[in-house]
């Protein structure tokens, strides 16, 4: 996402080389190809116009001090501006109102509402130890409400049943009732969704608005529209007094633009973006950690937040104990790492949120490889016995001959998963020695583009 962009701000830095200052001169050009890459990338033009004369206003004169480059004191201004344009800080939910607070999600069809519903109440559910209910006000799209209860199971949350002939406004009277009774802090409401903006579909929504009081409304946007996704979040910030919109596929191969304008274009905060199709994939936004990672920095916080969500801590000490112990890294080891890395969003999402020098090696790696590559790798390691997992000096070639059969792949899939699983162990080793710069080195080889 946003890519694009990400390499041509890059090479701003690098015309801007040897100046002392910043000047009205030398940034004119940088500012042209800022612009042309946020109009690219799908960003409306009032907010590039906006973010464009903040800029220019703010670096020109700018001193260029310490070691910083005239390039990296522009993307400084840049980096502020650009966090100021998509809300400066994050905003969660506001769910300080007498139990039910209750939610009202809205959006286009096909934006992926349902199943955002599902993980917000999984959120909900996991951080904020929420009891959550859902209901549905969807009787136009077959099997909606069957796809709510589905995903409610799946999230391990409520769901009140609801019927295609129900009215929604009487489908949500019933669902507030019933959360009160049942005591649940939160009532997510799923609403019906058109292909496209319609009078009766705003008319329907406010008529459910006013007879629920949601203390938070949500517009639920598909990021990968373009600029019709910033036209339908203006068309819905008209009819509905929102708090708050969530970005869905922010993951996907769109140019995201929507991500940098939709919050000046309707002066709503964006909560949440959707980064994957599993129920885990909603994370909370962070202007200035999505200005991060488009300027190429990073977003080490939020890799951190993933790994403490990914890693088992009782499991990471007691691997963290067996290397300081001298004992050896073996293949139960190494399936245990490739599993906490899966449940971290796998290689390449941890890489899109390290600076553009390691990222560059998740560019690398085939689209939809990553997770067939992981689920192969477990099958040859299943495939062994306990003792081989734990002696793999045992494998010879009738062992790996069975391994291969037994994982339903070529032998020479197992010769490379040995001589990848011997490559860490040496990593693990110089890392149990002290050997920091050693490991980097180490994974620099393991990683292709990592130089």
């Amino acid at each position: 996402m946003l890519d694009n962009l990400t390499q041509r701000l890059a090479r701003v830095m690098k015309t801007l080389r040897g100046e002392a200052r910043l000047s009205e001169e030398n940034i004119a050009d940088a500012l042209r190809e800022v612009r042309l890459a946020l109009l690219e990338a799908d960003v409306a033009l009032p907010a590039v116009k906006a973010l464009i004369s903040a800029v220019r206003e703010k670096a020109v004169g700018e001193e260029v001090i310490g070691s910083l480059s005239p390039g990296q004191a522009l993307i400084g201004v840049v980096h502020r501006e650009l966090t100021l344009l998509m809300g400066e800080a994050h905003k969660g939910l506001n769910l300080a109102t007498q139990p039910p607070a209750i939610i009202l999600m809205a959006g286009l069809q096909g934006a992926g509402k349902t199943t955002t519903v599902g993980k917000l109440a999984k959120l909900l559910r996991e951080s904020q130890k929420k009891k959550v209910l859902l209901v549905s006000c969807d009787v136009y799209r077959p099997a909606a409400i069957e796809q709510l209860k589905t995903v409610a199971e799946q999230a391990g949350v409520d769901f009140f049943p609801s019927l295609p002939t129900d009215k929604p406004v009487d489908i949500a009277r019933h669902a507030v009732d019933w959360a009160k009774r049942h005591y649940h802090d939160v009532l997510l409401v799923d609403t019906a969704g058109r292909l496209a903006i319609d009078e009766s579909m705003m008319k329907e929504i406010a008529e459910l608005h006013a007879a629920i009081e949601p203390i938070e409304t949500l517009f639920v946007v598909d990021a990968m529209l373009g600029q019709d996704a910033i036209n339908t979040a203006k068309a819905f910030s008209e009819a509905l007094p929102l708090t708050g919109i969530i970005l869905t596929k922010l993951d996907g191969d769109a140019r995201g633009g929507a991500a940098l304008s939709v919050r000046h274009v309707t002066g709503r905060p964006i909560k949440y973006a959707g980064v994957g199709e599993k129920l885990s994939g909603l994370e909370a936004f962070h202007p200035e950690r999505m200005a991060s990672r488009i300027l190429g920095m990073g977003d080490v916080l939020s890799l951190i937040e993933d790994a403490k969500k990914g890693i088992d801590e009782q499991q990471a000490v007691e691997f963290a104990r067996k290397l300081k112990s001298g004992k050896s890294f073996d293949l139960n080891d190494f399936r245990d790492q490739i599993g906490q890395m899966r449940r971290m969003g796998g290689l390449s999402s941890m890489m899109e949120k390290l600076p553009a020098q390691f990222a560059q090696a998740a560019s690398q790696m085939p689209a939809g490889g990553e997770e067939k590559t992981i689920a192969r790798i477990e099958g040859i390691i299943n495939s062994m016995t306990p003792a081989e997992r734990s002696k793999p000096e045992l494998l010879k070639a009738s062992r790996k001959r069975r391994i291969a059969t037994g994982a339903g792949v070529q032998v020479q899939e197992v010769n490379r998963l040995l001589k990848q699983f011997e490559q860490m162990q040496k990593m693990m080793k110089q890392f149990s020695k002290g050997g920091m710069g050693k490991l980097m080195r180490g994974m620099k080889g393991m990683l292709p583009g990592l130089r």
